[in-house]
């Protein structure tokens, strides 16, 4: 298991300001379920939702990579480690 490493301060703000926009659009749905909004506009918060999950995911996976695969005082696995680790990651972002 790798160590974890710390993100900074303005990148951790970064992902909680995206954690808290989520919260909003999920409570959009909830009250456009409420109130018997049209399905055409609920699916459009869906896919906000979806897409805002998808970035955040992305970020994480980024910094993942950048710090914790790419850093130059972490020990180095062999290049087929490094492979398989970014490979499982992908995939499991993609599921």
């Amino acid at each position: 298991m790798q160590e974890k490493f710390p993100p900074s301060s303005r990148e951790k703000q970064k992902l909680l300001y995206r954690i808290k926009r989520l919260r909003g659009q999920f409570a959009a749905v909830e009250r456009a379920l409420t109130s018997d909004d049209e399905c055409a506009d609920i699916l459009m918060l869906l896919a906000a939702i979806r897409g805002g999950v998808n970035g955040l995911m992305a970020e994480i996976l980024e910094d993942h990579i950048r710090l914790h695969m790419m850093n130059p005082e972490q020990k180095m696995e062999s290049p087929e480690e490094l492979g398989e680790d970014l490979i499982g990651l992908v995939r499991a972002y993609l599921k």
